[in-house]
């Protein structure tokens, strides 16, 4: 069955800001919430439309490529939810996660709180038309938080323990009363002092000050895939920035390539011209064409035209997939001469009577 589109799921426009597509999520998180007698499957759906056009990278990539290009597939979609009673929503700072919890009876505890995740990051390399063709490896250097190597990412300073917080008890929460006309309503949010764990150091480490991470000096090994192609993004998991107690973000690699000089790519066949003149292109011969497996001969049969094409099969760029490589394709522009001296015009003269080509658009047709 073929996945919808997700700002089909959603109700909104492909053009749509990402405050509206927030909105938009909301709204429909509440009609299809199960605990409020809506569908677990769409409810499911909306979640995984969401997650896709709420990063900025991740959309760029679904509106260049589709599903394929944020891992769908019509089998089941890219991602993994597990049960939609535990989804965990994203609802910005309006406080409607509260809300969320009053009407479905859940909340942040440390019992159940999820450890956090590193920032993703995106950076971009560039790298030569052969090494699109054949594969290469780039080193990245990069400035990121990593897991801070006094504490080990613990935020306590070594030798100190982690103790219950104060502030939410050990909780992980904290309640917030709010008098309305209704009466007094409870919210419960996470507590902002030990992040939804429960525990804070005893001493906080010396050297990132509670944080558990510390900014350093990165040098990351790219593989780059032999077929690439410009634009394309190759994803590197936890190769992002890292957070305390949790998994470090992913890395995005955007691949830009050079120009060549002679060659142009579209998809898996490269093309080129080759200029011949037209005593080659009328007796025939071989010339030598330039590939990016080096110099290959290749055969012009008499009377070639201009703008011919010859395929070189074997010669163009190898599919992601592996196996096979496209062609190369030989464009031929025949040059007709500029200058000729009396010689040459007077063989001309003597071929056109020769060939009864008088009242003729041309010699060669």
């Amino acid at each position: 069955m073929a996945q919808r589109d997700y700002y089909e799921i959603l109700g909104v426009s492909k053009s749509a800001s990402a405050d509206e597509i927030k909105k938009a999520y909301r709204r429909a998180a509440v009609e299809s919430h199960p605990d409020r007698g809506g569908d677990e499957a769409k409810f499911k759906e909306v979640n995984e439309a969401y997650e896709v056009l709420k990063d900025p990278g991740k959309r760029q990539r679904y509106d260049q490529f589709g599903h394929a290009g944020v891992g769908g597939n019509p089998a089941g979609g890219g991602f993994d939810f597990g049960s939609a009673r535990n989804v965990n929503f994203d609802f910005g700072d309006l406080g409607l996660g509260d809300i969320f919890s009053s009407f479905f009876g859940g909340g942040p505890s440390a019992a159940n709180a999820q450890p956090g995740r590193g920032h993703d990051v995106e950076t971009r390399v560039e790298i030569d038309f052969s090494e699109a063709v054949f594969g290469t490896e780039v080193d990245i250097k990069l400035t990121l938080e990593d897991v801070c190597a006094h504490c080990k990412g613990s935020t306590a300073e070594p030798g100190y323990e982690m103790k219950t917080c104060s502030t939410c008890g050990g909780s992980g929460q904290v309640v917030h009363v709010t008098r309305t006309v209704f009466g007094n309503i409870q919210q419960a949010s996470i507590c902002p002092v030990c992040k939804g764990s429960g525990k804070v150091p005893e001493k906080e480490c010396s050297v990132c000050h509670g944080k558990g991470t510390q900014a350093k000096s990165q040098s990351i090994t790219l593989k780059v895939p032999a077929g690439v192609d410009d634009g394309a993004t190759i994803r590197l998991r936890e190769h992002g920035e890292a957070v305390a107690g949790g998994k470090k973000g992913d890395l995005y690699v955007n691949i830009r390539v050079k120009p060549h000089k002679h060659f142009t790519r579209e998809g898996d066949l490269i093309l080129s011209d080759e200029h011949i003149d037209m005593v080659l292109a009328t007796m025939g011969g071989e010339i030598e064409v330039a590939t990016v497996d080096g110099p290959v001969r290749m055969k012009i049969p008499a009377g070639t035209q201009s703008q011919s094409d010859f395929k070189l099969s074997g010669h163009g760029v190898p599919h992601l997939r592996g196996g096979t490589r496209g062609a190369h394709i030989v464009t031929i522009i025949v040059d007709t001469p500029t200058k000729l001296n009396k010689a040459q015009q007077e063989l001309l003269k003597q071929f056109a009577e020769s060939s009864d080509t008088k009242g003729k658009k041309g010699f060669w047709r």
